[in-house]
Parts: structure tokens; C-alpha cells; sequence
């Protein structure tokens, strides 16, 4: 009995040491984004961690967290920078038309409603965009386009991940402020059991090439490229898949790494 209690194998210590991997990556989150401009590759180095918590896939959680932070350190800072950008927009739309318009009107109410939809969306294209570039290769306006996309296709997890994402800060700031020192990572790491059952329907069997990626749309592009090819033949025109260069789909996944 106290060698099953002792064996690091328990799922009770199991359980222990993801914690205190959380914690470490909460540590290296936070000094690695204290330039700002580098919490996007931060972000990306954490999820590419957390991922792998959450699949039970045993790794140096430091030495894995800064080789993601080098590899995907360009893309995952210019994402960082739109995403950036784009919420300092939304958000100052959204105070003028709440703050700045003193007068209750119809209009009023249309826009604010339209800009809070709007941050709604980004909100949940910032909770695909940087787990979809620590799991896979692409450029970053197609890691753009996939989160969101996941996003819309996957709306019920979303609206999931982003109401624990809230439940989880508002305890951090009120009822439980132990929480605080999970911080960020712990957020990443309840999201990544969500994103891997999702990216889970993008990876290949193990007995497919890994370069030949599912699309995010696999039944839909074939069942399209199918009805395009027949009515092409129909017409005595060549294939469109002979005159163009298919789709690019989810990416490479990190597994090729």
C-alpha cells in the first residue's frame, strides 16, 4: 500500500505535479511577458506546455516552454501586435458609444450591441489563436483564419472556454485568491483540454503521412471539389484541382517537430 502511495505514477501525484508545472509556467509567463510586446510568443510557449499536460504527455516543462518561445517568437509576436490592436479599437468604439453618446438613443443601443458582438468574436479567436500556433505550422494569416473559424464551427466550446476563463478570473479576484498563484497558466491549462479534443478532429491517424494534414473542412472541401470535378467533366473542362493549388488546411502539427 505505501509503495502504490510513494509511486510517482499515482494519479494523485500525477495530479500534484501538473500543478506545480502550471505554477512554474504561470513564473515563466510572467517574466517573459514584462516587455508586453512579447506576451504573444509567451502565450504560445505556455499553451504549447499546457497542450501537452493535458494530453498526459510527459516533458521538461522549461526547457519546453522557451524552445516554443524561439521557434514561434516572430509569428507569435505579429499576432500578438494585431490582436493588440485590433481590441484597442473595439474598445475605444465601444466607450464612445457608451460613454461618449450622453443621450439614450436608438442608435446608441444598435452600435454598442454591434461592438460588443464584435469583442465577443475576438474574444474567441484569442482563445484559438495561439494554442492553433504552438499545435501547428502555418503562416500567420492562416493561423488567423483557423481561430476564427474553430471558433464559429466549435461556438459551443467556445462560449465554454471563455465563461470558465471569467468564472476563474472573478474567483482569483474575489473568493479565491490562491488561484492568483496559478494565474494565467491555469486559465491555459482548463483550456487545453477543450483544444485538444477539438485539434484532436484536425490530426492524422498515426497510419497517415503527417504531412498530409486534415483541412479544418475535410467532408465539406471534398464534398465540393467532388461536385466541382463532375460538373467540370460534364463540361469537357479540366479539373479545378489541376489548375489550382489545393487549399492549405490546418497545418503541420508540432507532433512533426
Amino acid at each position: 500500500m505505501l509503495s502504490g502511495l510513494f509511486n510517482y505514477d499515482n494519479p494523485v501525484w500525477r495530479f500534484i505535479g501538473k500543478f506545480w508545472d502550471v505554477l512554474i509556467l504561470n513564473v515563466l509567463w510572467l517574466v517573459c511577458s514584462i516587455p508586453i510586446v512579447t506576451i504573444g510568443a509567451s502565450t504560445t510557449a505556455m499553451y504549447y506546455v499546457t497542450l501537452k499536460l493535458a494530453r498526459d504527455e510527459d516533458g521538461y516543462t522549461i526547457r519546453s516552454f522557451f524552445k516554443s518561445f524561439k521557434e514561434n517568437f516572430r509569428q507569435a509576436t505579429v499576432i500578438w501586435l494585431i490582436f493588440l490592436a485590433v481590441v484597442f479599437l473595439l474598445g475605444f468604439d465601444l466607450y464612445f458609444f457608451v460613454a461618449g453618446l450622453t443621450e439614450p438613443s436608438t442608435f446608441r443601443t444598435v452600435m454598442t450591441t454591434v461592438f460588443l458582438a464584435f469583442l465577443f468574436v475576438w474574444a474567441g479567436m484569442f482563445t484559438f489563436v495561439f494554442p492553433l500556433q504552438a499545435r501547428f505550422y502555418n503562416p500567420v494569416k492562416k493561423t488567423i483564419f483557423n481561430a476564427f473559424f474553430m471558433s464559429i464551427r466549435h461556438i459551443f466550446h467556445t462560449i465554454g472556454m471563455i465563461v470558465i476563463d471569467l468564472a476563474l478570473i472573478f474567483l482569483s479576484l474575489s473568493y479565491l485568491p490562491q488561484l492568483m498563484v496559478f494565474g494565467v497558466a491555469l486559465i491555459a491549462f482548463v483550456n487545453s483540454y477543450f483544444l485538444n479534443a477539438i485539434f484532436k478532429r484536425y490530426i492524422p491517424a498515426p497510419d497517415r503521412d503527417i504531412h498530409d494534414m486534415r483541412p479544418i473542412f475535410a467532408e465539406e472541401d471534398a464534398k465540393e471539389a467532388a461536385g466541382q470535378e463532375a460538373a467540370a467533366a460534364g463540361a469537357g473542362e479540366a479539373p479545378a484541382s489541376q489548375e489550382e493549388a489545393p487549399a492549405e488546411g490546418t497545418g503541420q502539427s508540432e507532433d512533426a517537430r
